[in-house]
This record gives structure tokens, C-alpha cells and sequence, in this order.
């Protein structure tokens, strides 16, 4: 006979074993720790996941009871909601991912300064600003590397491409950090370009092909 069993028991004359509740609750206690009572318990994994499905359950019973026409009004409103969400989707076409900082200049192998500038002419011609903007700042910095006054970097930035040219050419220093700036506000920075930071970017690439470089204090660069 179990404890459980043998503190319920009866005496021969039929009176009932009176038991105090503390010590009988800790014998039933001791009793249902028996492994017999366990062994087809769910695992601990298994019963996290039934309290999380139960109280998922709950949430969306209580959705559907404060919803006018209960789960259907529930699963109008959610279908509703996945609809909308796709014609955002296709209105504003793939979601791309905006930098914090500043990157790469070049996001490709570079071209010559004078395919950059064609494919700038284009752009603007087309009113396309940003894209405009971004081949005449990569023509500007191709054109100072092909005069070997800058050192070719693939992974340069527009900043650290300006303050390098800025050296070169100690008069137009501020106009090449606000090219830089503009460069940057329309790649990473969300902003769109105008014909007037086209205008100003595109009489800077001019006077610098027409510019002598300060030599005294930039040596000429090597390519090898």
C-alpha cells in the first residue's frame, strides 16, 4: 500500500484515521514525486511550447471577442492587412538598406573619367540628378588619378577623396568637401540631387582639368 494509500486507511472497527493536514499533505506530496506518476510527462522544450501556444491561443480569442463579427472580422481585418502590405510593396518597389556612413566611392571597377562624365551628361539630360551627380564626382576623382595627383583607390571615399584633392589644390579645397558632401547626401543620405549641386559639381570638374596643381605641397603620385 502506498503512504497515500495507508493514510486513507480505515481501522478494523470502520473509524477513520484521523491525520493532521500538514503531515498528510507532505505525504501526498511525497507520494506524487514518486518517477511512476512522471514518466510520460511532456519534456520541458514540449511544455514551453504548449504555454506558448496557449497563451497565443488566448490572444487571439480575445482579438476575435472585442472584433465586430468575431474570428471572421478578425481574419478579414488581418487579410486586409497583408493585401495592403503587398501593394506597398509592389508601389515602392524593393526596400534597400541606407548606409549611416559614408562608403566606397566607386561601387563598381571604376571607367575612365571621360565615361563617367558621358554617362553624367546623360543623366542629367534626362533629369536624373542623383545619378548625375554621382558619375561627375567619379569623373572629377578618375581625372585627378589619370593626372597621377591622387592615389587610385578602389575603396575610397568621397571625403577622403576631396581631402586629398583639397592638397592638391589648396584653392578649391572647400568647393571639393561640399562636392564631397553632396556626393554623399544623395547616395547614403536619402536626399535628392538638384540641377543647381549638378550646375556647381560640374564647373568644379571644369576648373580643376584647367587647374595647376600645388606640387609643393602634393608631390605627384605614383601609378606604379
Amino acid at each position: 500500500m502506498t503512504a497515500l494509500g495507508r493514510l486513507m486507511a480505515r481501522s478494523d472497527d470502520h473509524i477513520p484515521v484521523r491525520t493532521p493536514r500538514i503531515p498528510a499533505r507532505e505525504a501526498a506530496e511525497r507520494e506524487l514525486s514518486d518517477p511512476r506518476y512522471h514518466q510520460h510527462d511532456p519534456n520541458p522544450i514540449q511544455q514551453a511550447l504548449d504555454w506558448l501556444w496557449e497563451r497565443i491561443g488566448e490572444l487571439f480569442s480575445a482579438a476575435a471577442g472585442t472584433t465586430p463579427g468575431g474570428w471572421i472580422g478578425l481574419l478579414a481585418i488581418a487579410a486586409s492587412v497583408v493585401l495592403l502590405l503587398i501593394a506597398l510593396r509592389l508601389r515602392l518597389g524593393a526596400v534597400r538598406r541606407t548606409p549611416t556612413t559614408s562608403g566606397a566611392l566607386f561601387a563598381e571597377a571604376p571607367r575612365t573619367a571621360a565615361e563617367h562624365r558621358s554617362a553624367a551628361d546623360r543623366h542629367a539630360a534626362e533629369g536624373r540628378w542623383n545619378q548625375a551627380i554621382q558619375d561627375r564626382m567619379r569623373a572629377l576623382v578618375l581625372a585627378l588619378e589619370e593626372r597621377t595627383l591622387l592615389t587610385p583607390g578602389p575603396g575610397r571615399t568621397a571625403d577622403e577623396a576631396s581631402t586629398e584633392a583639397g592638397r592638391a589644390f589648396p584653392a578649391h579645397a572647400d568647393r571639393l568637401r561640399t562636392a564631397a558632401r553632396t556626393f554623399d547626401d544623395v547616395t547614403y543620405g536619402g536626399r535628392p540631387g538638384t540641377e543647381e549641386a549638378y550646375t556647381l559639381l560640374t564647373a568644379l570638374d571644369t576648373d580643376l582639368q584647367h587647374a595647376k596643381p600645388d606640387l609643393a605641397t602634393t608631390p605627384p603620385r605614383s601609378r606604379g
